[in-house]
């Protein structure tokens, strides 16, 4: 059995739900507040970070992209057209490059702002980081996320899917870390109608269904963030 520490708001954490989801892995899910740094968590991570994937009897899995290359490695019996990870070297390279560019660039510059000043400083002490929210990092975060939708836009213009003809892990890394700033209702959708209709039909897949179900205490997601005619 599977164990996958997370959170339900952390981009990382959704990205490996969906690539569970879209092979049907299931996990027990175990919600972990990484801020406190538990003894027991940094034992399974030294990083204090979240994902962390536990398999019975195997070394922890920290980190989702190196959760994402174990769930690759070890699904020997799926037939490769069904793979998030294409068979040829150059279709392998731009997936890389897309889901790299949502879980670094896009996380840098939106969804990580945007989750840490609005979700996780809510329950930091001030000694782990909290505190009111950064307005600045926070607008300059709503900024960003025009040209990165403007950019899911061109991509799709000129393919089926981000990195070409089938949903891969780069579709994954980009619609866990928009889900996110969807959530808060911090997506412009009406900026880029090409990426607004990308995000519909990965938010109707049923690896979706969990995340859309998903609502933190005190702050519930926005009125259209599980509407799939939004």
């Amino acid at each position: 059995m599977l164990t996958l520490f997370y959170h339900p708001l952390c981009p990382f954490s959704r990205y490996v739900r969906l690539i569970l989801g879209e092979y049907g892995i299931e996990a027990r899910l175990v919600e972990e507040r990484f801020w406190e740094r538990r003894e027991e968590f940094l034992l399974l991570n030294p990083a204090g970070q979240i994902p962390v994937l536990v398999a019975d009897g195997q070394p922890a899995v920290p980190g989702a992209a190196i959760i994402a290359e174990y769930i690759e490695e070890t699904r020997h019996a799926e037939p490769r057209e069904n793979r998030l990870l294409p068979a040829s070297t150059g279709q392998r390279v731009e997936v890389r490059r897309l889901a790299s560019w949502f879980n670094d660039k896009f996380h840098a510059e939106v969804s990580g702002p945007l989750v840490t000043e609005r979700i996780f400083k809510r329950h930091m002490t001030l000694e782990q980081g909290g505190g009111p929210p950064d307005s600045e990092a926070m607008r300059a975060a709503r900024h960003n996320i025009r040209y990165h939708l403007a950019y899911i836009g061109w991509l799709v213009s000129a393919r089926d899917w981000l990195a070409g003809e089938r949903l891969s892990l780069a579709d994954l890394a980009a619609a866990a870390h928009l889900s996110a700033a969807d959530y808060l209702g911090d997506v412009p959708w009406n900026d880029d109608e090409a990426a607004k209709n990308w995000y519909v039909r990965v938010k109707s897949r049923p690896s979706f269904r969990p995340l859309l179900a998903d609502a933190l205490a005190g702050l519930p997601p926005a009125k259209s963030y599980a509407d799939l005619d939004f």
